[in-house]
């Protein structure tokens, strides 16, 4: 059932149910999140039979702000070091998780069973409505990885939710999400800040606020955490996805003809098709317009029952880092 997310009485019923253990989903500026109490383990238990994901693939914990957050990584994570301090600063409430050490018997469903934990405070109202009445209730985290099927496309909307988990499951409306993408991941755990998920918050700016350069994950001379949706297939539509330049494009279309069909084509740059079946959307110049798109449009061409996608591969640029590593783990699912 969804509800209306700018309602109190909704706010406080989603609470009631997170605090007795049951599953909610709720809107980020990122994604929606399907959200557990992180410091239950049986309630986490729950996120992961729903999404049917594997129990040592790590979530996210969501965190209010102001006083209650600053309660709750104490709660869930050893003294952050400097740099990661820093990062709280300036991006929370955002789309950034940090990886860091967690407290010894705190939160291990979540974690996957790791010594680490990623922990974010999302900037969407109605999530921190949500996790504010949560603190308040003794709940001082959200477990919450993307409201979908394990590996599939992530929801930007209240009805994409429904759509995966059906009426049964109470969805927090909080309407479409920004970004539309998942936030940027920072393992700060091993001494040295490492990217391990582009997405919104650059690296060019997590260097300048954390004071130091991103180190390379094969540096420092240890296994990467194990850390939500990097894993090398990912966010993938029921289609096949097939990313390829504007003129590989062009060549399949001309090649195809006016027997392109069952397809379906998101680009910037403007192709031509003797096809009267294909379906054509163009994806805009600017890289956070695309971010917010990007799933919903794979999401439509599958509601549509086309059978390939295929996608102009994005420019190069920090700023699109984090469409190309979303397209590019859809097109090996």
């Amino acid at each position: 059932m969804i509800r209306d997310g700018r309602l109190p009485e909704a706010i406080a019923e989603a609470a009631q149910v997170l605090r007795a253990g049951g599953l909610v989903a709720f809107p980020t500026e990122t994604v929606y999140g399907l959200g557990a109490d992180a410091g239950s383990d049986a309630a986490v238990a729950g996120i992961f039979a729903a999404k049917g994901r594997p129990s040592d693939h790590p979530l996210i914990v969501h965190v209010a702000a102001g006083a209650r957050g600053t309660e709750a990584l104490a709660h869930f994570a050893r003294p952050l070091p400097a740099f990661a301090q820093k990062l709280v600063r300036a991006f929370w409430p955002g789309p950034l998780t940090l990886i860091v050490e967690r407290q010894p018997g705190v939160g291990a469903a979540a974690a996957g069973g790791q010594d680490t934990i990623g922990l974010r405070c999302p900037a969407h109202p109605v999530a921190q409505a949500l996790l504010a009445a949560c603190a308040e209730q003794g709940v001082l985290g959200v477990a919450g990885p993307s409201a979908n099927r394990f590996g599939r496309v992530s929801p930007t909307t209240a009805l994409h939710v429904q759509q995966e988990f059906g009426d049964t499951l109470l969805v927090v409306d909080g309407g479409p999400c920004e970004v539309g993408i998942e936030s940027t991941i920072v393992d700060c755990s091993r001494g040295a800040p490492v990217l391990l998920r582009p997405g919104a918050i650059t690296r060019t700016q997590i260097e300048a606020a954390g004071g130091e350069p991103l180190r390379d994950k094969d540096s420092l001379g240890a296994p990467d955490p194990r850390a939500s949706g990097t894993l090398e297939a990912h966010y993938a539509p029921s289609a096949k996805v097939r990313l390829m330049d504007a003129k590989a494009l062009q060549a399949g279309l001309d090649v195809l003809g006016a027997n392109a069909a069952n397809m379906a084509v998101w680009s910037r740059s403007e192709l031509s098709s003797r096809s009267q079946r294909l379906l054509q959307r163009r994806m805009p110049d600017d890289a956070s317009a695309a971010a917010q798109q990007l799933f919903a449009v794979l999401r439509a061409f599958d509601a549509e029952g086309v059978k390939l996608i295929w996608v102009e591969t994005p420019p190069p640029g920090p700023e699109w880092e984090g469409v190309r590593d979303r397209l590019t783990r859809a097109s090996k699912g």
